[in-house]
């Protein structure tokens, strides 16, 4: 590897997942939490608020921010349209209900007496899913009169305030009624339907849910959200009852399969898996998504994603400076494929760590997880010589925000900061610069006021802005101060100038020093 630039020195980036900023209050877990570190370099640091959300990040206007947009405007430079953004574009336009591939799957479905599955989380957190797409894809159907419309509802609890999957199965009542077509076959928690940490046996429970009908048969699929032991995120497979004890429907030969989640990472595995029982059982199932999929098998979208070309790793290979990121397994691919452009292939001038515990994931009564192997990973590395950047997450804030619990969350942000803090002694050490800085927030707000005005607790995203903070002691940043009013596009910019580059042709953001 080459050496840095003239005025440039090695350095970190960390990204302290879920940190968003807020002012003080009885929901503000950041705040009611002891991180005397965090506090003080954001007093006598360089230090400001980046946009993470909505349109400075490539999203709708006044959608919250996640880690998968973080991380990828984070390493592009710049705002990238967002999946989500580009079906909501498609379907105002009225593209997505011409869509030649839509309309060729309904028609198939109409002509040969076959059903349509549409398969997806049901609410409008804007994460993964936005409810009102189903309506759309619900018009299609109806306007080719395909003869059976079945919708296997996922539900949330996560992105949106937990007990509210009764009202987002009513909507999606509602917007059959309104299309004139389909009928709630499945209704299953996202605990089971999306998880990516590879619990074969929950996918295969949605799986043999959605296809086959095994689980619990219900007259009212609604009941089984009301009746959840685990909330929201964990209601048990549910199969709408038919005649004889038998489930109302499976997915037959030659039916046609639709996902509207329009994020990749919790849906590929589940999609993956129903591909696989249908293709054992001798089932051909014409498959589709609304937006692409990162899975093994070939499933073709209604949408194209943006172009993420061009960004942090490039420039970083370009420039054969080498780089080595760390995370735990639940953000591991946002600090390598996300950060990356959604760039699988493997690079020289790249280093992996994943952090993986062995541990079962009970985040409420260990909310410190496993902060402290990553924090050992990020030392051992900046020790290093050889390695110009050091790109770490630390999870803890935003895993452990996802549960609502708000005692819980208060810890993770207390065992974040004490993580923090060793990082930065031994970055200082090492004469590095370190940048910290949130790709969105979340435990700054964990309540959520429901329809009625109930304060319900909330393990979702904000919309509020992200720290960032730069501490170092290298003699180039003396003086060295961060531009107000930037967003998460303008961090790669930053970084590369701290290491005495220039950003890249394809970067929009600006550096922030």
């Amino acid at each position: 590897m080459t050496g840095l630039g003239a005025s440039g020195s090695p350095g970190v980036l960390l990204v302290l997942d879920g940190w968003g900023h807020a002012a003080p209050g009885p929901g503000n877990a950041l705040a009611l939490a002891r991180t005397p570190f965090l506090d003080g370099i954001r007093a006598t640091c360089p230090a400001g608020l980046l946009q993470a959300s909505g349109e400075a990040v490539g999203l709708l206007p006044g959608t919250v921010g996640n880690s998968e947009t973080g991380h990828l405007v984070i390493g592009a430079g710049r705002a990238l349209p967002y999946d989500s953004l580009l079906v909501r574009q498609q379907i105002d336009s009225g593209a997505m209900r011409a869509h030649p591939r839509l309309n060729a799957m309904c028609a198939a479905a109409a002509s040969e007496g076959r059903a349509l599955h549409l398969i997806g989380l049901c609410s409008d957190g804007q994460i993964h899913s936005d409810l009102d797409h189903l309506g759309v894809l619900l018009a299609v159907a109806a306007e080719h009169d395909v003869p059976q419309v079945w919708v296997h509802a996922i539900t949330d609890g996560r992105d949106v305030a937990d007990g509210t999957a009764t009202r987002y199965l009513a909507r999606a009542e509602r917007l059959m009624a309104d299309a004139g077509t389909g009928r709630l076959a499945t209704v299953i928690g996202r605990g089971y339907a999306m998880d990516k940490s590879g619990r074969n046996d929950l996918t295969e429970a949605a799986v043999l849910a959605m296809a086959d009908g095994h689980g619990r048969l219900r007259d009212h699929l609604q009941e089984a959200a009301v009746h959840s032991d685990g909330g929201d995120e964990w209601v048990p497979p549910s199969v709408l009852a038919g005649t004889g004890g038998r489930p109302a429907v499976t997915m037959a030969d030659q039916d046609a399969v639709l996902f509207f989640n329009f994020r990749s990472d919790r849906v590929q595995q589940l999609a993956d898996g129903l591909a696989d029982h249908l293709e054992r059982s001798g089932r051909k199932v014409s498959l589709a998504s609304l937006a692409q999929y990162d899975t093994r098998t070939e499933i073709e979208s209604l949408t194209r994603r943006a172009d993420a070309s061009g960004g942090l790793a490039d420039e970083l290979e370009r420039a054969r400076l080498l780089s080595v990121r760390i995370a735990e397994r639940e953000k591991f691919e946002h600090v390598t494929y996300y950060l990356n452009g959604r760039d699988a292939r493997s690079r020289v001038t790249e280093e992996h760590v994943r952090v993986d515990t062995g541990q079962a994931p009970d985040y409420r009564s260990r909310p410190q997880m496993g902060v402290s192997d990553v924090v050992d990973a990020v030392c051992a590395a900046a020790a290093r010589s050889d390695v110009a950047l050091v790109v770490a997450n630390l999870a803890n804030i935003d895993v452990v925000g996802h549960t609502g619990d708000l005692e819980a969350t208060v810890r993770a942000a207390e065992h974040t900061d004490a993580a923090v803090a060793r990082i930065a002694a031994a970055v200082a050490e090492q004469g590095r610069w370190m940048l910290a800085v949130g790709d969105h927030g979340n435990a700054e707000q964990m309540f959520q006021r429901g329809p009625d005005g109930e304060l319900l607790p909330y393990g979702g995203h904000t919309t509020n802005p992200v720290p960032v903070v730069l501490k170092g002691g290298a003699e180039q940043l003396a003086g060295v101060g961060l531009a107000e009013g930037g967003s998460l596009a303008d961090v790669a910019p930053t970084v590369l100038k701290l290491l005495g580059r220039e950003p890249g042709a394809a970067m929009k953001g600006s550096p922030l020093l």
